[in-house]
């Protein structure tokens, strides 16, 4: 791909670009790229985006997050013991961005009340609903066996109200202390 934008950009405006797209940082580069051209003559966002996109590819970069890696209970437990509170529940919430579905598995502590997140589980952007390959949604395969393994450990209920499919405003665990699916 060859960009009028890109060409038209100061060359130093393109090195910041680089230095952005190298610490993966999408949304400063856009501002970058806007900025480094007068009022009234700037790209649209979605013109800069699609520069952004490109640069990270020519930098041999992933411009879509990849994968998480998969989650180790042990390693969650030990993360559970350093935070405040006495755990009453282990969670996985539904979570989305501009790039697709992820779960979050959360902490649910009383003494004092709150939620400690532990670890985000992504498998890919939604992508994957264009081209077949969901559901089964990985994610939250994923949070059933780590989230319950180390509710387990911990010796408190795990809480998934959306297992299925993606619900970012399913009941959480405080809201009927536990009913329903997990």
């Amino acid at each position: 791909m060859t960009s009028d934008i890109w060409a038209a950009l100061p060359a130093a405006s393109r090195a910041a670009v680089d230095d952005l797209v190298r610490l993966d940082r999408r949304l400063m580069a856009v501002k970058e790229i806007r900025d480094g051209f007068p009022e009234g003559s700037r790209p649209g966002l979605y013109e800069a985006l699609d520069v952004v996109a490109w640069r990270f590819r020519e930098l041999g970069r992933r411009f879509d997050p990849g994968p998480t890696e998969p989650l180790d209970p042990a390693d969650l437990a030990a993360r559970a013991a350093r935070l405040p509170g006495r755990p009453v529940a282990v969670e996985a919430v539904w979570d989305g961005d501009s790039f697709g579905w992820m779960v979050d598995l959360v902490l649910v502590t009383d003494d004092p009340d709150a939620e400690h997140h532990l670890a985000t589980i992504r498998h890919g952007g939604d992508v994957r609903l264009l081209n077949g390959t969901v559901p089964p949604w990985p994610e939250a395969q994923e949070a059933q066996r780590a989230g319950g393994a180390l509710a387990e450990r911990l010796g408190v209920p795990f809480h998934f109200a959306s297992p299925d499919e993606p619900d970012d405003e399913a009941p959480r665990w405080r809201d009927g202390q536990g009913a329903g699916p997990s």
